[in-house]
């Protein structure tokens, strides 16, 4: 087994304990008393770093982001009070990752998001850590062509994007019908 494979287990074993592991709960007392966007010098979990496109190199960063949980709340009727308007909660298109990734983004606006990852959650909050890469640096060829798509987090183009849309095959086959 590579180093990386045992790194991922202890990781899977933090996470299953949860909260009785008092180092992890240390963890997110501290991430919850922080900023909710906070750059952090190298990932939490390398291994799931380094499977969606974390290098230790100039210009790729990790941000650590913060998502309340629970139901979001809808702003209040500007049109009356109307039966259509008499809803407390809305469901989002987008999930809490994705909006984490669209958060960090607007952030670090020289910045394009590569992936991001759960990294922990507590009763009020979910973290997650998002992998950005800087605009004006140069990377091979894999990383360049991601970077070059401007916007990815806001178009769907990341992990956490692609599972709210719609296949390809999915679409043109809405079309043709």
């Amino acid at each position: 087994m590579g180093a990386y494979k045992y790194i991922r287990k202890t990781f899977e074993k933090e996470y299953r304990e949860g909260t009785a592991n008092p180092i992890y709960r240390q963890k997110l007392i501290s991430w919850r008393k922080g900023p909710s966007i906070v750059r952090v010098e190298k990932p939490t979990n390398i291994s799931a770093a380094r499977g969606l496109g974390y290098k230790a190199k100039k210009g790729i960063i990790v941000v650590r982001v913060r998502i309340d949980k629970g139901l979001r709340k809808r702003r209040q009727p500007h049109a009356g009070r109307k039966p259509k308007h008499n809803y407390r909660y809305t469901q989002t298109s987008l999930s809490h990752q994705a909006i984490a990734e669209q958060r960090a983004n607007r952030k670090y606006r020289n910045c394009e998001v590569l992936n991001s990852y759960w990294v922990g959650e507590d009763g009020q909050s979910t973290f997650f850590e998002v992998i950005l890469a800087d605009r004006s640096m140069k990377f091979d060829h894999s990383t360049q062509k991601m970077v070059s798509q401007r916007g990815r987090a806001y178009r769907g183009l990341t992990s956490a994007g692609k599972s709210s849309r719609p296949l390809a095959k999915g679409r043109r086959k809405q079309r043709a019908s």
